[in-house]
């Protein structure tokens, strides 16, 4: 049985050719060979088994056939055209919604939001933030940027874009109190902590091989803040020794504001941009492609 659709491109083919009259403007058009054009012409009468166009002087005319093929065909990409116009005009338009943490936005993302702008002006970035789980790939969130460890959600595309060092900072008037080949000295000062990263201090302590009973009573005596942001603050004013990731210390420690006597330490978290299937994938790519150079140009060698 005679199939009743022919193929689209031997169909874009005659469309350009009926509007344009030409083969060779079909063909400059279309980025082809007037030969390819010519071709696709041919396979699409000989589909129909019927003629097409006629000679018309220099150019070609439609006959009775073509005209009535032209009328549906020429409707049909108008609407394709329109309709692959305002799509694109619906995506350029959205914005591109960014989730975070209250203290990665104040901390590392506002500093450099005019930066992000002027090298990513189509993005239409718009950012919310919040302290409790945001979760991947719903709905109004195009992507989320968070401190996460693996296992992943596999309903998302996860992409890794640094690993997580986390350190005890304090300000430099309070770091005299602290030998840094001695760990341990730190509990000369009280400890800051917050609930929402509970996990940072044991971790911390482990690997720098301190008691972890003697961490327990220093934080129990020590002060707690709601959030992250008010931590480092906090040690900024030299009321004890926190626990922060790099990342949202290494302008203070640059600046001389914070000192990290005993170094960094990794964890198996890492700093990742999580993906909502619904999102604007062109814009992701570029979004993660300036979040590694501003990670790589940031972060100093370990």
């Amino acid at each position: 049985m005679l199939n009743s659709m022919p193929s689209l491109s031997a169909l874009r083919a005659f469309e350009a050719t009926a509007r344009l009259g030409s083969v060779t403007a079909a063909a400059h058009e279309l980025s082809v060979t007037h030969g390819a054009v010519s071709r696709q012409l041919r396979s699409l009468e000989e589909h129909f088994g019927v003629a097409l166009f006629e000679k018309a002087g220099r150019g070609l005319e439609l006959t009775s056939h073509g005209e009535r093929l032209q009328r549906g065909v020429g409707e049909a990409f108008v609407r394709l055209r329109e309709s692959c116009a305002q799509l694109k005009r619906d995506v350029e338009g959205t914005p591109f919604i960014l989730a975070c943490s209250g203290s990665l936005l104040a901390r590392w993302l506002i500093p450099r939001l005019d930066h992000l702008h002027g090298e990513l002006p189509e993005l239409k970035l718009h950012v919310v933030s919040g302290e409790g789980e945001f979760t991947p790939g719903q709905d109004e969130i195009s992507a989320t940027l968070t401190f996460s460890a693996p296992p992943w959600a596999t309903e998302v595309e996860v992409h890794e874009l640094a690993a997580e060092h986390i350190c005890a900072v304090a300000s430099p008037q309070l770091a005299t109190q602290f030998d840094p080949a001695q760990p341990a000295t730190l509990f000369n000062a009280k400890l800051l902590h917050t609930a929402s990263r509970p996990q940072a201090w044991p971790q911390w302590a482990h690997a720098q091989a301190l008691d972890p009973a003697r961490l327990d009573r220093a934080l129990a005596e020590g002060q707690g803040f709601d959030h992250l942001y008010y931590l480092i603050e906090a040690a900024v004013a030299g009321l004890g020794v926190a626990i922060a990731p790099r990342l949202l210390v290494e302008d203070d420690l640059r600046k001389g504001r914070l000192v990290a006597p005993w170094g960094f330490v990794e964890t198996p978290a890492r700093l990742c941009l999580w993906l909502s299937p619904s999102g604007n994938q062109r814009s992701s790519i570029r979004l993660i492609e300036w979040l590694k150079r501003e990670l790589n140009d940031m972060l100093l060698p370990q």
